[in-house]
């Protein structure tokens, strides 16, 4: 399974955490000279959860976010995505539902419930849950593309387009986020993959950005996409078309991966 955790960069503290927890360890003429030391800065216990998250200390995490407060829908929420990481989905559901009971508004524990039920395969309830957090966050960009990547794996594959077409529009990089810390998951597993690539190219095709486009053009050759027709014959190509650039991948007999 491969979940993109969101909207936290929580990564950044682990930049500045050894400056966080060495204090003012260095020469006395590097401290301040205002007659009185300065004390570090301290951690929150959620901070420090979201660094052993960035760490893929799962554990860790969980066993930190649950020293916070309790009735905190994104503490329940976040001990959600790290047993959910940790491929434990029955008590990743039930913290997502405590947070959305403490929060029926909380649209990143609606989305998450709805990774619970992409992960059981139950693509349909996904779709239900999607759709429910885009009602209370419709400019989401990573909902929109787990939406769009629901759709897919029901081989609703316009659906599918027009909702990472949605993503894409609010967000043009959407589909690289490789950030690992967040309070949203975004799916980004299925068993299509180079029929997923395909699409992905013919997205961004439609959006312009011509070089990510024969990127995942050249992804899904190589991992076997067979119809190459399509590239020659769907409107979304027409102006990658045009380029040199994809003549030569056209012509090319890239190696099955």
């Amino acid at each position: 399974m491969r979940l993109i955790l969101m909207s936290l960069a929580a990564a950044s503290l682990l930049c500045g955490q050894s400056d966080l927890t060495r204090g003012f360890n260095g020469p006395t003429s590097a401290r301040p000279q205002s007659g009185l030391d300065s004390p570090a800065p301290s951690i929150s216990v959620e901070m420090r959860g979201d660094i052993f998250m960035a760490r893929k200390m799962y554990r860790e995490a969980v066993d930190m976010y649950l020293q916070g407060p309790r009735d905190s829908a994104v503490t329940w929420n976040k001990v959600g995505i790290a047993y959910h990481q940790m491929m434990n989905l029955d008590n990743a559901r039930k913290n997502y539902e405590q947070a959305y009971k403490l929060n029926p508004k909380y649209s990143e524990a609606i989305n998450n419930l709805g990774t619970f039920w992409y992960a059981r395969k139950n693509f349909r309830r996904a779709i239900t849950f999607y759709k429910r957090a885009l009602a209370l966050t419709p400019k989401s960009a990573s909902i929109h593309s787990n939406l769009g990547t629901a759709y897919f794996a029901r081989k609703k594959y316009d659906l599918a387009m027009t909702s990472y077409q949605t993503a894409l529009e609010l967000d043009p990089e959407v589909f690289e986020h490789r950030s690992s810390a967040g309070v949203l998951l975004q799916e980004r597993t299925v068993t299509e993959r180079a029929k997923f690539h395909y699409y992905l190219a013919k997205t961004y095709a439609k959006n312009g950005q011509f070089d990510r486009a024969l990127l995942y053009i050249r992804k899904a050759l190589e991992e076997g996409f067979t119809e190459k027709n399509k590239l020659l014959e769907e409107p979304e190509f027409s102006e990658l078309r045009k380029l040199p650039a994809f003549d030569e991948l056209i012509k090319l007999e890239p190696r099955v991966l």
